[in-house]
């Protein structure tokens, strides 16, 4: 192993872009339809909720942008938290996606991968697990050869998925019959009950676009990050806000809603109304190489997150193992691989989904709040990238995520809560490692002074 301090820049604009879309388009497409017209109660809320899930996407990674293109390092959120709010939040929050982010969304994909392969070949538990397993473990090995390697499969699996999507948003469009676009609010409901539903159904559709701020985590491996890292995240974010739109108004061009909402699998019953049963095989094999996608990007950012909390002394220092040939933190993946296989044996995903989301948002809310604080601390600092439409922009991302976060709080506490103690136990674990690091930089002076006496 090398502890050599700097990654290979070998990710060019469209890896970056397929990175992106690879790690957004996962399960979520094909479930989410579903959550979401049953949480907005209306078909034409339901369509309005996705145009606004993929609108403050994009506005969140415009203020992730200039943060990247500031500090093209690796372990994006976690620097730029440190930088702006110190150590002990930054660490908090890589803590939350070192146990619940990172392991708990790799796990999750993994076993909805074996999910998906059921279709083909009923699995009993066991082996639906076993698979699983496989899956991590052989995507992690990709991974382990070079970023080169994990970006090439990401570019494949990336092209290869979007091809069923696009069929249906094409014959769906075209040969569909039911628009079934309104009501816009539902039949008898309150402004303050619409929005309150509005919010449900935000929250669901948010998981499908969860994973654009990981290629940040790749900045220090990006050519030309000021001006890839940006473009990347509109190219990326704005593809996919274009491609769940599309989708999810073919979907209501081939289907009536109260037919879609009461399906668990909205993409493979369009599928059949417009091709057959012939249709249901070809979503779900769509659905295998986009969980997979999904499943490689999320190994190939994640651990670049502990990789530089580590190279800060402020974690386990084999983290920061860099292998010598391949030039990828092989320690930090293998980790990262470990975590998810104790997920998926412990098989608590519904729970670590709702922990996924919330504890998310909240830093996700506290990486936005750093572009003002570091304008204010380091005015200096080389900004390749600045946000558009600062400060309205910034602002009415905060405020609207804020406002999200009240109202999840408010319709699931418990929940909520449990996302909040996550990160709350990293504290005494951050204290934990700062005390090593202050005693090693202790014992390396003492023996600097006697050698200089």
């Amino acid at each position: 192993m090398s502890n050599r301090n700097s990654l290979r820049r070998e990710l060019g604009l469209f890896d970056a872009v397929s990175i992106i879309v690879g790690i957004m388009i996962g399960s979520g497409i094909f479930f989410i339809p579903t959550f979401v017209l049953q949480r907005a109660g209306a078909p034409g809320l339901a369509l309005l909720v996705w145009v606004a899930a993929g609108v403050i996407s994009i506005l969140s990674g415009l203020c992730y942008a200039e943060l990247g293109a500031a500090m093209p390092v690796a372990g994006g959120s976690y620097v730029y938290l440190r930088e702006a709010f110190g150590p002990l939040v930054a660490f908090t929050s890589t803590w939350s996606g070192f146990l619940v982010g990172g392991p708990g969304s790799i796990a999750a994909l993994a076993v909805a991968f074996g999910t998906y392969l059921g279709f083909f070949w009923p699995l009993s538990n066991l082996g639906l697990k076993l698979v699983a397993i496989v899956t991590v473990v052989f995507l992690t090995a990709i991974n382990i050869l070079g970023v080169r390697q994990g970006a090439r499969l990401q570019n494949v699996l990336t092209a290869a998925k979007i091809i069923p999507i696009l069929a249906i948003c094409l014959f769906g469009l075209a040969r569909g019959q039911a628009a079934d676009f309104t009501p816009l609010l539902p039949a008898g409901s309150s402004w303050s009950a619409s929005i309150s539903a509005f919010g449900l159904a935000l929250i669901a559709a948010l998981w499908a676009f969860t994973g654009w701020a990981n290629i940040n985590s790749l900045a220090e491996e990006l050519k030309n990050p000021a001006r890839n890292l940006p473009l990347a995240i509109i190219l990326g974010v704005g593809g996919v806000t274009l491609l769940y739109g599309l989708f999810n108004f073919a979907l209501l061009n081939v289907l009536p809603a109260t037919t879609l909402g009461a399906t668990e699998t909205p993409a493979a019953a369009v599928a059949v109304e417009l091709f057959g049963k012939v249709g249901g095989v070809v979503i779900a094999g769509g659905a295998l190489i986009s969980i997979l996608g999904s499943c490689n990007g999320c190994i190939l950012a994640f651990p670049r997150n502990y990789f530089a909390m580590a190279r800060d002394s402020l974690f386990f220092p084999q983290l920061a193992a860099i292998h010598p040939k391949l030039g990828t933190p092989v320690v930090s993946l293998v980790v990262s691989a470990a975590l998810s296989i104790v997920l998926i044996l412990t098989g608590t995903f519904e729970q670590l989904t709702t922990l996924v989301v919330f504890s998310g948002m909240i830093y996700t809310t506290l990486a936005i709040a750093a572009v003002f604080v570091l304008r204010l601390k380091q005015p200096d600092l080389h900004r390749p990238y600045r946000v558009w439409g600062y400060p309205y922009v910034p602002i009415f991302v905060l405020l609207f995520n804020m406002g999200l976060m009240l109202n999840t709080l408010i319709e699931d506490p418990r929940s909520s809560i449990v996302g909040l103690l996550v990160p709350a136990l990293g504290i005494p674990a951050y204290y934990y490692f700062q005390r090593k690091k202050d005693r090693a930089m202790g014992k390396q002076l003492t023996v600097e002074l006697a050698h200089n006496d």
